[in-house]
């Protein structure tokens, strides 16, 4: 992995202009002191130190494009061993008036490129340029020893404000990042909250077609019973015909106030402030009343049912005695309310009638089991051609309701 900042365009062209700036500040003040003291170069000299300075700078600007078929590790080890050892050739060849000028963007380039411990061998051997052009070649070890010294502190000041520019830079890209993930996080939200939305609509449009069909449905299939049945005696019964009909204008009535209800309220539950026996009797009452003898037996003792289990369960009664009308042709049903057992509730309608062979299609059935799952219940089906239906519902009873 690179241990490298990532920076944008604009850094780059800065830094290499500050190289730029320091290689010429660096050989003008070389010239300078040689002229003040009076140093004449030979042609090879003078050529050999303008040539490592021209090496240097084009190492230092184009570094990428000469070492990249190095690996990191190696492209960084040839860079600064060929810069420390030019910018020692320049202080050699023309004296070490201002050379280390010229080695001073390696500090920062060191901070920028290298691990803390590796960046201390390019600040000592940046010294060791400085010191050893001049107890070697041009004054006294302690003159030397002094500019060393002197060198030192302008190195780790560059070095210090090298590592405090790059901990700003790293900070904006990592406050950067963060943006963007944060911009992303929103994105995402923002489409999950749209998905939320649509699951809920979907949700609310399968509970309105649920709430349509068993309640409308279950009123429209007894008033059709109630009206064929007043057509057939017409003639030969008016009484009992009148009988029927007024019957069926009641249903109808009573289907209509459903439906008003439905649409203003959204909801309007047949079992609240009643007990579900109570409600499920009703609709055993409505059942016998279209001539199906209809049995209702309460197993246990009553108790309170949280409202969604109660309105599943009469949900369930309504979906099963409106088949048992409809498909089972049936002379006989028998629904039974269970709370014998403390920790769920059982609910079954039982006809006697012609079965079934297929009972995943029904809309109605799909209903009662999308509203028993959600609420962690069973809904078992058991059935056999010419051996009747049963609808059984079993729902939890939550610990916080069981006495």
């Amino acid at each position: 992995m690179e241990n490298r900042s990532t920076f944008s365009t604009i850094q780059e062209q800065q830094g290499k202009a500050l190289l730029l700036f320091m290689v010429v500040i660096g050989y003008l003040v070389t010239f300078l002191t040689a002229s003040r003291d009076d140093v004449q170069f030979s042609s090879s000299r003078l050529f050999a130190g303008i040539a490592f300075g021209v090496i240097y700078l084009i190492l230092g600007v184009f570094d990428t494009e000469i070492l990249w078929r190095f690996s990191i590790n190696t492209r960084n080890a040839l860079f600064f061993s060929i810069q420390i050892a030019l910018v020692f050739g320049i202080g050699w060849t023309l004296g070490p008036g201002g050379h280390w000028l010229i080695g001073l963007p390696l500090v920062g380039i060191a901070v920028d490129r290298l691990q803390p411990r590796w960046r201390w061998l390019v600040y000592i051997t940046l010294i060791a340029t400085v010191i050893l052009p001049i107890g070697l070649r041009y004054s006294t070890w302690e003159v030397a020893l002094t500019n060393g010294f002197i060198i030192s502190t302008a190195i780790f000041f560059v070095a210090a404000f090298s590592q405090f520019r790059l901990n700003e830079q790293r900070a904006r890209e990592k406050a950067e990042e963060l943006a963007r993930q944060l911009e992303a996080a929103n994105h995402q939200l923002a489409e999950y909250a749209s998905q939320a939305e649509e699951l809920a609509a979907t949700q609310e449009r399968n509970r309105l077609a649920r709430e349509i069909h068993d309640n409308l449905g279950h009123y429209l299939t007894i008033v059709n019973v109630q009206l064929e049945a007043a057509r057939l005696i017409l003639d030969s019964d008016p009484a009992r015909a009148l009988v029927a009909l007024t019957k069926a204008q009641e249903l109808a009535k009573k289907g209509l106030t459903s439906v008003r209800e439905s649409v203003s309220a959204l909801r309007v539950s047949p079992v609240e402030n009643r007990p579900l026996e109570e409600a499920i009797a009703e609709l055993v009452d409505e059942s016998h009343a279209t001539g199906i003898t209809t049995e209702f037996h309460l197993i246990g003792d009553s108790r309170l049912v949280e409202s969604k289990s109660a309105l599943a369960l009469y949900r369930a009664a309504q979906e099963g005695l409106t088949n048992v009308r409809k498909h089972a042709n049936a002379s006989h049903v028998q629904v039974e309310l269970d709370f014998s057992q403390p920790d769920k509730i059982r609910l079954s309608v039982r006809d006697d009638g012609a079965g079934a062979v297929d009972t995943s299609s029904g809309f109605g059935l799909i209903g009662i089991r999308e509203r028993v799952h959600l609420l962690g219940g069973e809904c078992k089906i058991e059935t056999q051609v010419g051996h009747g239906f049963c609808l059984q519902v079993i729902l939890p009873v939550p610990k916080e309701e069981r006495s």
